[in-house]
């Protein structure tokens, strides 16, 4: 049988839902029995490959217009696509950022901060667009198994794996959604 072929890839986050799916630890020895893992941000190859993957996992929200793109290719490359984390789901810690101006953002990240010496906002074409507001993934493209938790644990993680693996559309009842 064909291993299914999964692609991940982070958007605006801090990484530690990808840490989460690394702490399902030996399990996932198990699950690379299965599972053929295309590319991600912690391998050499980034982006999912042209000819698609079964399975997209995309973390963290989307809060520019490189990470749009990353979204929608993603979208267009996978049959099922996850929003892992609070950030995927609903934009997470990242929309706080939404009670501010774009412009407030800037000047306080590379002007304001108490570290920063004559410091001025970048500008480039080959910087990514900051939007005005942070979304979660599903405002941007159809996202076809959301999984909460900030971030989710790897219990949670192996359980959406493993149901996917099995052909299941994930259930997530009380017991699978912790906040602890």
């Amino acid at each position: 049988m064909a291993k299914i072929k999964v692609a991940t890839d982070w958007l605006d986050v801090c990484s530690g839902c990808h840490m989460s799916l690394l702490d399902i630890d030996e399990r996932i020895v198990t699950l690379l029995e299965h599972v053929e893992l295309t590319s991600s941000p912690i391998t050499d190859l980034k982006h999912p490959p042209a000819e698609g993957v079964d399975v997209g996992i995309l973390t963290g929200s989307v809060s520019n217009d490189d990470q749009e793109r990353v979204a929608k290719m993603m979208r267009e490359r996978c049959k099922i696509l996850i929003a892992l984390g609070d950030c995927g789901t609903f934009g997470g810690v990242c929309a706080m950022r939404n009670y501010f101006t774009t412009e407030e953002v800037l000047r306080r990240g590379y002007i304001e901060t108490e570290s920063t010496v004559d410091g001025k906002i970048p500008k480039s074409d080959e910087i990514a667009h900051l939007y005005d507001r942070v979304k979660p993934i599903c405002e941007v493209v159809k996202v076809d198994l959301q999984v909460p938790g900030c971030p989710p644990d790897a219990d949670t993680i192996w359980y959406a794996l493993t149901e996917l693996l099995a052909g299941r559309m994930p259930v997530f009842t009380p017991d699978k959604l912790r906040y602890d």
